[in-house]
């Protein structure tokens, strides 16, 4: 494969890298008590922002999941049922609800979350602030590129092969 600056070397490591890296996450150990409830990826982001930001309006948490606010409504309300979310009223505006981990769920959600967010301080403890974010940046916009390229689709970056490395029989 050629390389520019070892660019394709490093985006034949990270392809080879990240199915591994999502296999070992889903192979952590999950608590029963979050193991019954079935719960998706989606979830997860929920419950790790309310987890390590604390309790927040559904457009809030809609705003910094990146979807719409009728999305968190439908999870909050599914999560409230199964007894793992609580909404209470804004003592600042009665018009909003707060929604929350409730206190039975915290430990088994805390215990769900401790071991990738210990691997990711391992990690990351290393790096300088400025290179923790140029990390994070990079993740972003490698999400941003996956959803310009589409279903299926290449996107602005092209094939393998257009971009210099080896094409796949």
């Amino acid at each position: 494969m050629s390389t520019r600056d070892g660019l394709d070397d490093s985006i034949r490591e990270l392809l080879l890298l990240m199915p591994r890296m999502v296999t070992r996450a889903k192979r952590l150990p999950v608590p029963e008590g979050v193991r019954s409830l079935e719960l998706s990826p989606r979830h997860l982001s929920l419950l790790a922002l309310l987890l390590f930001d604390g309790p927040a309006t559904v457009n809030d948490l809609a705003a910094r999941l990146e979807v719409a606010p009728t999305t968190v409504s439908l999870m909050v309300g599914e999560l409230s049922r199964k007894g793992v979310l609580e909404r209470r009223e804004d003592d600042a505006d009665r018009r909003r609800r707060i929604v929350s981990i409730t206190d039975r769920m915290r430990p088994e959600i805390e215990a769900w979350l401790a071991g990738s967010a210990a691997a990711w301080r391992e990690a990351l403890a290393s790096l300088t602030a400025a290179e923790r974010r140029m990390f994070v940046d990079t993740l972003l916009a490698y999400e941003r590129a996956l959803d310009e390229s589409g279903p299926g689709g290449h996107g602005a970056g092209g094939t393998v092969a257009e971009n210099g490395g080896a094409a796949s029989g």
